[in-house]
């Protein structure tokens, strides 16, 4: 069974060829899409390449395409689905990484560190008074309660904070009560929460949900980060929100990638970013090329493969 893996120029080929040589010597490696055909039965990508109708018909023995990242927004999904090939992803390997880098960019707002390091970096100063605040006893806002959220919530417990959260599948009790969660309506959990992290899926549905009224009902000061999909919120909607209520912005994700720059959002104070990045660590990519492979070699043995989205 044929195996092609189209990864983007950053990754370097030669190691990951090395890495999987022994288990699965005769997989094609490439960074380009513009070949004329291709007789694999196997497709590797990351996010960065596009699996649509152009790519998949000139596959004609394609039966599996394995996405090595959570999201699958890349893949026309509707059209593997027609032409009955199976897609998997991998949910689980940056899990933690998301997490983490949720909390670092709340702990930035709580403990007043862009301030502080432009007083003393900046302007030399040495305040006395700060608005640092503690994420202890504070409501944490978990929209979204599937991998990424669970690890947010066990790596919350210690803080001591209160985690509400919403999802359109309620945890069963045993699962709220193991990771401290309180289910809230969207509605409820926007007006009662200091800090707000998105973990959804882009869909139709969840496309623009943070628009004028969400941002309304949020707690002026509030604290929003998205790590998930940029589509999901209405950048506009934020910013005014920014401008009316004082909220502070995190930001990983972005409608179009990368952004426009000149965009407002870049010119707001209380605000970072980062470069969708906010699962990529070295311990993730890792575990990434550990887990796609694996996934793979479970469909080329003749094994259902983990994590089939269809």
């Amino acid at each position: 069974m044929k195996v092609l893996a189209i990864l983007p120029d950053f990754i370097p080929q030669e190691e990951v060829k090395r890495t999987v040589a022994q288990i699965m010597p005769e997989i094609e490696i490439t960074n380009t899409t513009e070949f004329p055909k291709s007789d694999a039965d196997v497709l590797i990508v990351t996010t960065f390449t596009i699996v649509d109708k152009n790519l998949i018909d000139r596959m004609p023995n394609l039966k599996f395409v394995q996405v090595a990242s959570t999201g699958y927004d890349s893949v026309d999904v509707d059209y593997l689905k027609m032409k009955g090939i199976m897609l998997s992803n991998i949910p689980t390997a940056n899990k933690q990484s998301v997490a983490e880098h949720v909390i670092a960019m709340t702990l930035v707002f709580l403990k007043d560190m862009i301030n502080l390091n432009e007083e003393l970096k900046v302007h030399h100063r040495w305040p006395m008074l700060t608005g640092s605040r503690d994420l202890e006893g504070k409501i944490f806002g978990i929209v979204g309660m599937g991998m990424i959220g669970i690890q947010l919530a066990k790596r919350l417990m210690p803080f001591n904070v209160g985690i509400v959260y919403y999802d359109i599948r309620r945890l069963p009790p045993d699962e709220e009560e193991k990771y401290g969660l309180t289910y809230m309506d969207f509605n409820d959990l926007l007006k009662n929460s200091d800090i707000i992290s998105i973990h959804l899926p882009l869909t139709e549905k969840t496309r623009k949900m943070f628009g004028e009224k969400e941002f309304s009902m949020m707690k002026d000061g509030a604290i929003f980060i998205n790590t998930a999909r940029g589509e999901i919120v209405d950048e506009n909607a934020l910013v005014n929100a920014m401008k009316k209520k004082n909220i502070k912005v995190g930001i990983d994700v972005y409608e179009k990638e990368p952004p426009d720059f000149n965009s407002e959002i870049f010119k707001m104070d209380d605000a970072i970013f980062s470069p969708h990045i906010a699962g990529v660590t070295i311990e993730s990519q890792q575990r990434f090329l550990t887990e796609t492979i694996s996934n793979v070699l479970r469909y080329v043995q003749g094994l259902e493969p983990l994590y089939r989205v269809i």
